[in-house]
């Protein structure tokens, strides 16, 4: 039998105090992104690229020094500049495919900074509701974590 597919999505918004140009740049140069995009500093990073733009890809691997293996392979599929990213992107785990995500950022100018929304709808494929509501639960921390230190990466300069 194959394995069943949970569906999901989630949204998230942050202010940051920065201009749309520079929350942009964030994600479109590949030096900046890394400042920000990651795992912790302890984990090992393998391959990493980025090409920005429509119909480019971008892959990130690494993981826990030991353990287990993360990588992301991305397509981009709609890009206007400082305003939004819509985005599609795989995630393996030790090279099984765990999901499949849509990601939309919009970016709006407020005042002096910027409000970010992400959102996000997946499809996940653990084996079993219980874990596929635990991986959900964890991209959706996780992607919070990520757009934390989005802010502090902007919002530093």
């Amino acid at each position: 039998m194959s394995v069943p597919v949970t569906h999901a999505s989630f949204s998230l918004e942050r202010r940051l105090n920065a201009p749309p140009a520079r929350v942009f740049a964030a994600f479109a140069d590949h030096a900046s992104k890394k400042k920000w995009f990651g795992g912790p500093p302890e984990w090992y990073q393998g391959e990493s690229s980025l090409d920005f733009r429509e119909g480019g890809r971008e892959t990130d691997v690494g993981g826990p020094v030991g353990s287990w293996v993360s990588t992301m392979h991305a397509i981009y599929h709609d890009i206007v500049e400082n305003e939004r990213i819509v985005y599609s992107y795989e995630m393996l785990l030790d090279g099984r495919r765990m999901s499949v995500s849509l990601s939309t950022i919009e970016l709006e100018p407020d005042g002096d900074g910027t409000v970010l929304t992400l959102t996000e709808q997946g499809a996940f494929f653990t084996g079993t509701a219980a874990s596929d509501a635990e991986q959900v639960a964890g991209r959706e921390e996780g992607t919070a974590g990520l757009l934390d230190a989005l802010k502090a990466a902007v919002e530093a300069g």
